[in-house]
């Protein structure tokens, strides 16, 4: 009995440890320090979740005692901190206290559980001390604050250093401390001064293990710190190495495929190392060790860290560490860097001095000293040197005054000039310069940056491409200079959108072969024969795009487009997170879950890649490692990838500009509004983006950023920039987050930013506006037509046609009265018959006035005839004329339509009779005398023409030559009101003039 009772406890023991030695670890996930954020256990070599079922604190209680994190302040449950991955270990968890570790509880049977991770239970312990960098223009830079109660207490500077700095930045998961400026320099907080000083070492892996003692009665300013997940490693100096960068907490090289020389200039700014001289590869500083991240950065050399340009990993091929990313910065000591550019060789120029940032300043800067600035970064040569507007000049303090380069220096400071505050104090023009070096292209208005418009910056301003023999060679030469693979189609007629601004090139011609476009036979710089009409555009093979392919829009198979084909995703090793960031980006909704059951059909096309690796820190698919892009990824059609969402796609019911957000050619203000305020300049900001209306995140969110918001509105100036949706939380996406504009742009778009399209925010982070302008009647969209003004248009011309035609037909009867009286006269009788006869008899007392023309009257004379005939030949007149003199032809009159008004010559106003020498003789010419020309005879005796209508009325428009020639000498009288003042003029109806 005894040996049985044994066995059967050996087997209990034995059972007891089995299922405990696995569960050898415990961590906080997500909670922004160890001693907060999601429970998880690691057991048999897996880490899982704690489903939340009848999860209290005496089991929060439990975990912070055994991570050594004091004692549990909250349990919060339903996946307060984010639902986890992989599977729930425990279930039910009934701790009283006393247990050393959590799996010691009450009811605890491993993964036997009916939970899922919208219920992962969370702990923060009294240890946890939440910290933040904020006012910076990143989550790793700015003030150090520090969580109170619910508020954020700024931490005192007057014992902080760069160990405690470092020990931050790594806790922060931001990688090294770079800086600690003193002052406040990203801003002063609002809430109270933690007097508690970190006493760290350096080497701590948290800023909670660091000792802390409080000091009192002290003068403090704000602590700040510039953090960088990018560090320099294995370099002759701080600002040259191997680039590596901080990945959840280990340090990984970079390839350097696609790291280019704009790239290395944000990191040199970044960690305040100047310029980048070079970016040299081939493991040019070592191999390095660990993993080599694939990353590709695409920076345009202007932002201001690394983590603002944006990034692709997807389907990158893989890399050796004898391809590694390095870089040579310029350095600190009288650096120079340039501004307020469109890249790094084109801006206002500032010089680093005596440990500080400084302007140069000078009111007769030429291309002299433009050309050493340009040599000095490296820039190429100088294109232009400018005195910026009063908008974009510095604030800071200044380097330089009144420089006198004779161009041939190597430094800036080589030159002439003053470092003194009270020499020159009278200049205050801030200086510019364009380095050709700044020539960029790039693709706009198509939905990624592989696709779109052909635009080139040159001299300082973008401008686009003529479509004239515009091929598939030209666009190669395109995509190869972005780094976007082949051409796949050249588009041409503006199919992205008309362009603005200059059109810089024409009758480009490329063999294919060229480094870049301007390098490419063509017309030259702006000469062109083109309307923006037929601006140029480009498809390329590694433009990628996103679907899922089922009768709904938010749930489907999931494919991706690459090298102009829509192709499937295997589904291996594929995490649940990775569902998640495709609906994000989809706009449908912020969670989803992959299928199983392969409801949604199987694809046709490719199959594109296998093995995504996606994580929380990603924001999109394309930042996600994978294995290469392979048209055969999967190994059969069972392993696609198959995602169904939580949301749907957000139909915005306020859409002011119906059809420009889906027309290429709509402006930035039209992609802008504000909605939820009082009025049309107030209210939560909402940007269009890829098809859609989404809000922007208040990360960095300040004045400045509202003012541009305001101006490109109408608005004004902003008067607050209030956030935390104080307007209400909006739909759909949140499309950008940490703007860091200026005040001074004149777009939102252009300000620096977050890559769009990759923000983690949620909408109670919403921003939103208070401008200074007060609300005007809101405009019309862009100038169009509306219905009401079309519908008023179309009534109205009716209205006047009725009019028209009424008035016709009470003239038409006042004729019929006035020919009653005389029935066997025709109409044409019933107006010679208002004729004045006193009008008539004077000009008889002139026939027998003898007058000869100038030539300058003979002319003005043919003018207003407006014959055909003869009146561009020089010696027309002339060849006819006979020796009497000039004689003027009244066979050929024309009589005009009846509501014909004659028009002057130099003007569109009706003329009046009389006011000029020869007026009212309508279409008249100088011919020779009928008596020496045959075929005027001929024509005479015919009977047709003037002379034929004339016989009507008895008038001899002969007998009429020497009264016309004494009229172009006297002013005629003036007619009494209602006369028509055509003196001699024939049938209304009548064809044209007979010759």
């Amino acid at each position: 009995m005894k040996g049985h009772l044994s066995t059967l406890v050996l087997w209990l023991l034995l059972l007891t440890i089995q299922d405990t030695a696995g569960a050898e670890e415990m961590r906080l996930a997500d909670g922004g320090s160890p001693c907060a954020g999601r429970v998880e256990v690691k057991h048999q070599d897996q880490w899982g979740t704690v489903c939340d079922f009848d999860w209290d604190m005496e089991d929060a209680g439990i975990v912070c005692k055994q991570l050594g994190c004091g004692a549990a302040v909250s349990a919060p449950v339903e996946a307060h901190f984010g639902a986890g991955s992989g599977p729930i270990w425990l279930n039910r968890v009934a701790c009283h206290g006393t247990e050393s570790a959590l799996w010691h509880c009450g009811n605890v049977e491993w993964k036997m559980h009916y939970c899922s991770h919208e219920w992962d239970a969370g702990v923060t312990c009294s240890g946890h001390i939440e910290l933040q960098l904020a006012g910076g223009d990143s989550a790793c830079s700015g003030r150090v604050e520090v969580r109170h109660g619910d508020s954020w207490a700024t931490i005192c500077d007057a014992h902080f250093d760069l160990k405690a700095a470092s020990v931050i930045c790594n806790g922060l998961q931001c990688g090294t401390a770079v800086s600690i400026p003193g002052g406040a320099h990203f801003g002063k907080g609002h809430g109270p001064i933690w007097t508690e000083e970190f006493q760290c070492v350096g080497n701590e892996s948290h800023h909670m293990y660091c000792p802390r003692i409080s000091h009192r009665n002290q003068t403090c300013s704000h602590a700040n710190v510039i953090c960088s997940r990018f560090r320099l490693v294995n370099g002759s100096t701080a600002c040259s190495g191997r680039v590596e960068i901080q990945v959840l907490g280990a340090w990984e090289t970079l390839c350097d495929s696609h790291w280019d020389l704009p790239d290395a200039n944000v990191l040199c700014y970044q960690l305040d190392c100047g310029f980048a001289v070079s970016a040299p590869g081939g493991g040019y500083f070592g191999k390095g060790t660990g993993s080599v991240r694939t990353d590709t950065f695409h920076c345009k050399g202007t932002e201001t860290h690394l983590g603002h340009c944006p990034v692709t990993a997807l389907g990158a091929s893989q890399c050796s560490h004898d391809n590694v990313a390095s870089v040579i910065c310029s350095g600190r000591s009288e650096s120079l860097r340039l501004l307020n550019g469109e890249s790094q060789c084109d801006g206002r120029v500032e010089i680093f001095l005596h440990g500080a940032w400084g302007r140069v300043l000078d009111d007769q800067w030429d291309m002299n000293d433009a050309s050493v600035v340009c040599r000095e970064l490296r820039c190429g040569v100088a294109e232009k040197a400018y005195n910026p507007p009063k908008s974009e000049r510095g604030t800071g303090p200044v380097g330089l005054r009144r420089v006198q380069c004779a161009e041939n220096e190597t430094r800036l400071t080589l030159c002439d000039n003053s470092t003194s505050e009270t020499a020159q104090a009278g200049i205050a023009e801030d200086v510019g310069v364009v380095c050709s070096g700044s020539r960029q292209i790039r693709l706009v208005n198509g939905a990624g940056r592989c696709a779109g418009r052909v635009e080139i910056y040159y001299h300082g301003s973008w401008g686009t491409v003529c479509d004239d023999f515009w091929d598939l060679p030209d666009s190669n030469v395109v995509c190869k200079q972005l780094g976007c693979g082949r051409a796949i189609n050249a588009a041409v007629s503006a199919h992205y959108g008309q362009g603005s601004g200059q059109i810089w090139l024409d009758d480009v011609n490329c063999s294919g072969n060229e480094s870049d476009l301007w390098s490419c036979p063509s017309r030259g710089w702006g000469q062109h024969n083109c309307r923006h009409k037929e601006d140029a555009g480009v498809l390329c093979s590694e433009f990628t795009d996103l679907r899922l392919v089922s009768d709904s829009d938010c749930a489907g198979r999931l494919e991706v487009f690459y090298n102009g084909t829509w192709g499937s995703v295997c589904s291996n090793q594929m995490s649940g997170v990775t569902a998640a960031i495709v609906c994000k980006q989809l706009n449908c909704g912020d969670g989803g879950q992959i299928a199983r059951d392969f409801e949604y059909g199987a694809g046709s096309g490719p199959t594109w890649l296998d093995q995504v690796a996606c994580s929380e820190q990603h924001s999109s698919l394309w930042q996600c490692p994978s294995e290469p892009w392979d048209p055969k990824s999967c190994d059969n059609r069972a392993e696609e990838t198959h995602i169904s969402c939580t949301g749907k796609k957000a139909k915005s019911t306020q859409t002011p500009f119906t059809e420009c957000p889906n027309s290429p050619s709509c402006t930035d203000q039209e992609k802008l509004r504000v909605v939820g305020g009082e009025d049309r300049c107030s209210g939560r900001v909402e940007v269009w983006y890829r098809g859609s209306w989404g809000t922007v995140c208040d990360d960095s969110w300040d004045m400045a950023d509202a003012n541009v918001v305001c101006k490109l509105l109408g608005c004004g100036s902003a008067v607050s920039a209030p956030d935390k949706a104080a307007f209400g939380e909006g739909t759909g996406p949140i499309w950008v987050e940490t703007l860091n504009c200026r005040g001074t742009e004149s777009s939102l778009w252009d300000c620096p930013a977050k890559p769009w399209g990759e923000s983690n925010c949620g909408h109670k982070e919403d921003v939103g506006v208070n401008c200074s302008a007060p609300p005007r009647r809101p405009q019309t969209d862009s100038g169009r037509v509306t219905v009401p003004v079309v519908i008023c248009i179309v009534l109205g011309s009716l209205l006047c046609l009725v009019l028209i035609i009424l008035g016709a037909q009470v003239r038409s009867a006042k004729a019929q009265r006035r020919g009653s009286r005389r029935p066997l006269d025709p109409f044409s009788e019933a107006v010679y018959e208002e004729i004045d006869y006193n009008l008539m008899r004077e000009k008889q007392e002139m026939f027998s006035r003898s007058v000869s023309y100038s030539d300058d009257s003979v002319a003005k004379l043919q003018y207003y005839t407006g014959d055909s005939e003869g009146e561009n030949d020089p010696g027309s007149e002339q060849a006819g004329a006979s020796p009497g003199g000039s004689q003027l032809d009244y066979d050929n009159v024309e009589e005009p339509a009846l509501n014909d008004v004659p028009q002057t010559p130099d003007s569109d106003a009706p003329a009046v009779h009389g006011d000029v020498p020869g007026d009212g003789y309508d279409d008249a010419r100088e011919v020779s005398d009928t008596e020496g020309d045959p075929h005027l005879e001929q024509n005479n005796e015919k009977g047709t023409g003037a002379n034929d209508r004339d016989s009507q009325t008895g008038w001899s428009l002969h007998s009429l030559r020497g009264e016309v020639a004494s009229g172009m000498e006297k002013k005629t009288p003036s007619l009494p009101p209602g006369d028509t003042g055509y003196d001699d003029v024939g049938h209304g109806d009548s064809g044209g003039s007979v010759s």
